[in-house]
């Protein structure tokens, strides 16, 4: 009912109408080509250009190239294993369920564009395979698998034609402004932080929506190689700056984290904090055009003004202050030198800064969720089987159709959550199909003579269903409706329905989808709590890992991972109220992780028979223990644990005093400090207050 008031209610931009037109006559064009070479099967030329359609042309570009290896990937496979395999059935289905399996997995393990690749590898085997079966005694398996992959180059090339000539839409400006779009945030977040105090509350929901923004213009890059426009080409240090931006939002969330706790010891500061961020924002704004060698320039008066704001400050804030002062510092650098990179990516430079560590390393950098992959590799091998198995027993003809669609509906949408919801829309798209193919089979196309009649009726149908694919909530019923009744449809040559083969394919193409959603719905579908709780125990799994990460290239690529997954985290709808705390709190740990490397690298300069050493490495130990029981959601042991986290950081910090160094103590306060508040969410105590001032004044 829903879904039908969307489509009542949608109303078609001039943007839409372009692209629906664009994207319909490059449909058409492909049709009359694959006509014109009098291919067999045509309707995969214009179910091509209808499949990799977007209102970017960098976009279809790619995802026509990816396509088109997916196909040959599929008919190589396809072309080698069916001759060894026809004559053992079951051997075969086993083979094609396995392989599908296999490249779904590493298709959700890929989270760029290219997965499409391994996905559409595997089903297409399984199409190519079993059309080759059904038309064994006709058609040779050579010619079957050239005949799909040429199909397909039909329909990827006449979609790269027209939508890079007829008012191409570039993805390039989109990216510069979502990032433009990221910059107005940070700046707006930074501003909020140092002088607003009623917005620290709900500082964390505007860094997870730039984490998020970070995470889809990552992805858009992709895209750039395969457009002209201002950032061709950029793909690389477009993501390491992007790289380098995500290491911006822990760095204000530290910042957030060290003025809550000031606050709630005396919110005195705020004035001459004030006057500190006059300075720095006046500094960032006149710095337009940024000089390599003149990146870790600072305000002019940064240390003055510190200076004055610590010497009026009471003793329990020296240390929060000077954690402070330090993460303002690395904000006030980190931002100079993403718009230094910014600078060089709109003019074309895709050199980076010297002074700039990529952090682009092979596979993987970014959050990968294996368990879900391989849940989903599972449920695609499951079904395979099932609808196959189904279809050598009954002996059915058209089986091969249920088997096809079980195959696909089984890949095209198990990065989801839960699937099953958008695999039952698919469904009623397939039956909507299969009322519109009976129309113009019965209705319209018996006084249709020539191709450009056939055009014209065709037009009102697929210009409507194209104008709902831009719109995602649209997308999942125009999809299966516009492919399922175009593919329905078989249009030849010599066009010919049989009716029976008509009525076995549409019954077909709805059973096939219905065992998809029985077996994902049993194997592979999570709700977004389920999928959330296994994100968070990975993240307190990388919380443990960072326990003994030296700081450095490993370690910043460490936490960008860890930052891709709080983008991840907060993309997920959950009701329950609880783990919408633990999100937001996995953020401000997130910030925190930086000064469990910090105390390994304090604990290096210290002599080896110092007693603080042994101290420092049973809170390792104690963390690593902590973190691990809310890994494995160990509720008993947590708050114990907890416990005696924050009492061993409290000891320590009467140990610092103990110690000569003047600048080691400091440090190690600001670590203990930072970690008990941001990974321990441990209020300051008014017993900590004059340990704090003993470090600084003793």
């Amino acid at each position: 009912m829903l879904l039908t008031k969307q489509v009542l209610a949608f109303r078609p931009s001039k943007m839409d109408w372009i692209f629906a037109i664009k994207t319909f006559l490059a449909g058409m064009l492909a049709l009359y080509v694959a006509f014109a070479l009098n291919l067999a099967y045509p309707i995969w030329a214009i179910g091509t250009v209808f499949v990799i359609a977007n209102p970017f042309s960098g976009m279809t570009s790619s995802k026509s190239l990816y396509r088109a290896l997916g196909t040959l990937f599929g008919a190589v496979v396809s072309v080698a294993v069916t001759p060894l395999l026809i004559n053992t059935p079951w051997l075969f289905t086993l083979f094609l369920a396995a392989w599908v399996g296999f490249c779904l997995y590493i298709s959700m393990l890929d989270r760029t564009p290219r997965s499409y690749v391994f996905m559409l590898a595997g089903y297409t085997t399984v199409i190519i395979s079993y059309n080759i079966i059904y038309n064994i005694d006709t058609v040779s398996m050579f010619d079957m698998a050239m005949g799909r992959f040429l199909e397909i180059m039909v329909g990827v090339v006449c979609s790269a034609i027209v939508t890079t000539t007829i008012f191409p839409l570039h993805i390039g400006p989109a990216v510069a402004s979502k990032v433009s779009k990221s910059f107005k945030d940070t700046k707006i977040l930074f501003d909020q932080i140092l002088l607003d105090p009623s917005k620290l509350g709900n500082y964390s929901i505007a860094l997870s929506q730039i984490a998020r923004d970070i995470a889809e213009i990552h992805v858009m890059a992709v895209h750039l190689s395969y457009e002209k426009s201002t950032l061709q080409g950029m793909t690389k240090p477009l993501q390491e700056m992007l790289h380098q931006l995500s290491m911006l939002v822990a760095n204000l969330v530290a910042m957030a984290e060290r003025v809550k706790q000031l606050d709630q010891a005396d919110s005195r500061y705020r004035t001459q904090l004030q006057v500190i961020h006059d300075h720095s924002a006046a500094f960032l704004k006149a710095d337009q055009d940024i000089q390599e060698q003149t990146l870790n320039q600072l305000p002019e008066n940064f240390e003055q003004d510190f200076a004055h704001l610590m010497a009026t400050a009471p003793a329990e804030q020296q240390v929060i202050l000077a954690s402070l002062k330090m993460d303002i510092r690395h904000f006030i650098q980190n931002i100079r030198a993403i718009r230094l990179i910014w600078q060089r990516l709109q003019q074309g430079d895709a050199s980076l800064p010297e002074s700039v560590t990529p952090l682009s390393t092979t596979y993987p950098t970014l959050h990968r969720d294996h368990g879900v992959a391989l849940r989903g590799g599972i449920s695609a091998f499951i079904v395979v089987i099932i609808a196959t198995g189904f279809w050598i027993l009954s002996g059915w003809k058209a089986g091969f159709m249920m088997a096809e669609m079980a195959a696909i509906s089984a890949c095209i949408l198990t990065a989801m959550d839960n699937p099953v919801p958008a695999l039952k829309l698919f469904v009623r798209g397939n039956i909507y199909a299969g009322i519109m193919v009976f129309i113009y089979a019965y209705g319209i196309f018996p006084h249709v003579t020539s191709f450009w009649e056939l055009a014209l009726v065709l037009a009102p149908f697929v210009i409507y269903c194209l104008m709902m694919f831009p719109h995602p909530p649209l997308t999942g019923i125009a999809l299966p409706l516009l492919m399922g009744t175009i593919m329905g449809l078989n249009l030849q040559n010599h066009y010919a329905l049989d009716q029976v083969f008509f009525f076995d394919a549409t019954i077909g193409s709805v059973l096939g989808p219905i065992i998809s959603i029985y077996i994902i719905h049993l194997v592979r579908a999570m709700s977004p709590e389920i999928t959330v709780q296994r994100i968070l125990s990975l993240h307190y799994k990388s919380i443990r890992q960072a326990l003994y990460l030296p700081y450095g290239v490993q370690f910043r690529t460490h936490l960008r991972s860890m930052l891709d997954r709080i983008g991840i985290l907060n993309t997920k709808m959950v009701q329950s109220e609880k783990l919408k705390l633990q999100i937001n709190l996995a953020l401000v740990e997130t910030s925190a992780v930086i000064d469990l490397t910090r105390l390994q690298e304090l604990m290096n300069r210290l002599a080896s028979d110092q007693a603080i050493l042994t101290s420092l490495e049973d809170l390792q130990q104690s963390l690593d223990d902590y973190f691990r029981a809310k890994e494995n959601a160990q509720t008993q042991l947590i708050s114990n644990l907890h416990q005696q986290v924050v009492l061993k950081i409290r000891q320590l910090k009467k140990e610092t005093q103990h110690l000569e160094q003047t600048e080691i103590p400091q440090r190690i306060q600001i670590s203990l400090n930072n970690i008990r508040s941001s990974l321990c969410h441990e209020p300051i105590q008014p017993q900590d207050h004059t340990e704090l001032g003993e470090v600084v004044h003793g």
